[in-house]
């Protein structure tokens, strides 16, 4: 099946300073306790998202980066171990921007400016374009709940207040909270602070990223719909037709040009 394209709402990066942010999830600090049962609690929380070869959603994107307000409307499909397309779909004309990437190069297609930037990582593209410097693999887990790619646990505290932690191969840390089943809330890996207000079903119905340890401050929510799992996706969606015409870009300039500017 091919990338599907839908009409949405142009991506827009808005010069207003962003407005107050919901309080960020409060994550325990206490020691803990041993908690016995971590890597059968890990099973459960990632049964569904470590099967997931390919995935299709549509992101409602709001928040900040580097003071500045961002919103929009994304077309994203993954495909592993390191294939991504996220297009910016405008109601009419041409998409706000194109991002295709296989493997460890990614291109961007600014088809109204006929501008592109080759030859570049796409976490490196993304952190120019947004602040979020994250590969694809990596965006598929945060995005499926799984946090990372191949999550391997390692070890388990019970905190106070019905929190629980899981140490994961890596570094990653994974908070959980039990209702009728334990469901992940929170996680911290690579300088994030990764938060899953709501859940639908087997996947998060939203995402937050906040920079925790990170050079330029994101505040960044992603709501999630339309997702799709293990579908069969063309191989050209993860590609990009690039016009002949079109003008090289550097990072350096797209970084400049968006609003992460403020944090040269």
């Amino acid at each position: 099946m091919r990338f599907r394209s839908v009409c949405i709402l142009h991506f827009a990066f808005c010069i207003a300073v962003a407005a107050c942010s919901p309080r960020r999830v409060v994550l325990p600090t206490d020691s803990g306790s041993p908690f016995p049962d971590f890597a059968d609690v890990h099973k459960q929380i990632s049964a569904s998202c470590r099967d997931v070869r390919t995935l299709q959603a549509e992101l409602g994107l709001r928040g900040r980066a580097g003071g500045q307000r961002l919103s929009g409307r994304v077309i994203a499909g993954f495909g592993r171990p390191a294939s991504m397309r996220l297009e910016a779909v405008a109601p009419f004309g041409q998409p706000g921007f194109i991002l295709a990437a296989q493997g460890s190069t990614a291109v961007l297609l600014l088809p109204r400016e006929s501008r592109v930037v080759r030859g570049q990582p796409a976490e490196a593209i993304l952190g120019a374009l947004i602040g979020v410097s994250l590969a694809p693999a990596d965006l598929q887990a945060i995005l499926t709940g799984c946090v990372v790619p191949n999550p391997t646990p390692k070890a388990g505290r019970l905190h106070a207040n019905g929190w629980a932690s899981i140490t994961l191969d890596g570094g990653a840390e994974v908070y959980v909270r039990r209702a009728a089943m334990w469901e992940v809330k929170a996680a911290r890996r690579d300088g994030w602070q990764i938060e899953y207000p709501a859940w639908q079903g087997r996947f998060p119905q939203a995402v937050r990223l906040l920079s925790d340890a990170q050079s330029v401050n994101v505040d960044l929510t992603a709501t999630i719909s339309q997702l799709e799992a293990n579908i069969d996706l063309d191989a050209k969606a993860f590609s990009v037709d690039v016009p002949s015409d079109a003008r090289l870009l550097t990072i350096e300039e797209l970084r400049d040009s968006g609003p992460l500017r403020s944090q040269q």
